[in-house]
């Protein structure tokens, strides 16, 4: 069930009207956030409705038993326990295949079933595993009620792409029975899911399907200049796709008085990659950095902590996939991050202060060495990443398979990115001052004329399958 699908709104309705009607019993609210959880989980495969619970199970017992131990080898032990049940469950449903490859090949009836699971479990196991490694901690206590914590570590909103939530935030939000559904909230979240919908379905999937994908598949049959500006083309056509999935979830959750946190900040606007990962699937790099980069030795070390930030992308690299092109693009961000941390040793503890002109040519630089990575991100093979930048590079001009739609989208794209922060919160202003039919209304309009205007329907969210 994507969350673009009909389905996925008929659901969310069911559950706010059930959510806010037993909303004061605690813990009936609690099993119905539990239900459509699971519901949720069970619409892309049953098995779901096992694999999800047990683990679940075993972290909140786990959790519990880290709480109860001192200091010392058995809190490693359970710990460690539960770092390796999670990243288990990541590499049981991505990397099943890659690891059978070998078998497949010497015994090919194993390669007729279908090992893959239709859905990523990442941002379940993620989550998960903040509210072990924070009670090890000492950061978060352990959840007083199972049904609670179950209801949040599988929030649904969240498990196909995030934002990643630290369990510990989520639970005090699902057990306090005395929230209210504001006025200004239920029209932010309205808000929300309706500019999702616009950048997923207006603006990503046309980006999608009328230059960027017929490119990466095929890069030699198109000019260099097509191929540049299909790259610039999947720059953002990622970033819409992906943050439309962020707001559709932050409104969903929104609905249920539930906050979650933001995952994006206008991430092309950075002024190096330090800053990009500030302003770019934030929920990740926050991640990345707390449970990972921190966790490495050396970190008091003159030299490891640049070691470290590669070690931290390239590994954030291979979780993306078991393929050399993500490989390459977590070392291409590890090794830039590496270099902008150089700098800043370099110069001290002087801050800077760019003028204008250097504050765009930072912006300019940044943003090409984001999009040559994307080039790696998108392509299926090393091969293929290096045929698009061989185009790029051959300078030929014709814009022959370059339709006016898309130039008209990719400019509404990167018009829409660059707008002043101010011109946003004041759009959101005055949605959430109109009466609350009329929002209705106007979500139900826009729903209406997405779905005329983007006939063919809605492609899978992209980090829907990471």
């Amino acid at each position: 069930m994507q969350l673009t699908s009909p389905e996925y709104f008929v659901l969310l309705a069911l559950v706010f009207f059930l959510y806010w009607f037993v909303r004061r019993t605690g813990k009936l609210a609690v099993a119905a956030v539990l239900a459509a959880n699971y519901f949720f989980y069970a619409t892309w495969h049953p098995i779901y409705l096992g694999l999800v619970p047990l683990a679940a199970t075993c972290d909140f017992f786990l959790g519990r038993a880290i709480a109860g131990h001192r200091p010392g080898t058995a809190r490693r032990f359970f710990v460690s326990l539960s770092i390796l049940l999670n990243c288990s469950l990541i590499l049981s449903s991505r990397y099943v295949p890659f690891l059978l490859d070998p078998l497949t090949a010497a015994h090919p009836g194993i390669a007729q079933m279908e090992w893959l699971l239709p859905l990523s479990l990442s941002f379940y196991a993620f989550q998960a595993m903040t509210y072990t490694i924070d009670i090890y901690r000492g950061d978060a206590e352990p959840a007083k009620s199972i049904l609670s914590y179950l209801a949040s570590v599988s929030f649904f909103p969240t498990i196909i792409a995030g934002p990643i939530t630290r369990v510990a935030k989520l639970l005090p939000q699902v057990e306090n029975n005395a929230l209210r559904l504001s006025a200004e909230d239920g029209g932010r979240a309205l808000f929300l899911i309706g500019l999702g919908l616009m950048k997923k379905l207006l603006i990503a999937d046309y980006l999608g399907e009328n230059l960027v994908n017929r490119v990466f598949d095929f890069p030699k049959l198109y000019s260099g200049a097509e191929t540049l500006l299909a790259a610039y083309g999947y720059t953002f056509q990622l970033y819409y796709d992906f943050s439309g999935y962020t707001d559709i979830a932050l409104g969903s959750a929104l609905l249920l008085g539930i906050t979650l946190p933001a995952n994006f900040n206008q991430p092309y606007k950075a002024i190096n990659v330090a800053d990009f990962w500030r302003r770019w699937h934030i929920s990740l790099s926050n991640w990345l950095r707390d449970y990972l980069f921190f966790s490495l030795p050396g970190q008091r070390s003159k030299w490891r902590p640049y070691l470290n930030l590669f070690i931290t992308f390239t590994i954030g690299g291979l979780w993306h996939g078991a393929n050399w092109t993500f490989i390459v693009w977590g070392a291409l961000h590890g090794t830039g991050l590496a270099v902008v941390r150089g700098l800043q040793a370099l110069r001290g503890k002087r801050k800077p202060n760019p003028g204008p002109l250097l504050r765009v040519v930072s912006i300019v630089v940044t943003f090409h060495f984001v999009a040559l990575t994307w080039v790696f991100f998108r392509a299926a093979t090393i091969g293929t990443a290096l045929d698009v930048l061989r185009q790029i590079d051959s300078g030929s001009v014709a814009f022959t398979n370059v339709t006016s739609g898309f130039w008209m989208v990719l400019a509404i794209a990167v018009l829409a990115h660059y707008v002043p922060g101010s011109w946003y919160k004041a759009s959101l202003n005055v949605f959430t001052r109109m009466p609350a039919p009329v929002q209705a209304m106007a979500l139900a309009a826009l729903v209406l004329g997405i779905r005329y205007v983007a006939a063919t329907g809605s492609a899978p969210f992209i980090y829907g399958k990471f």
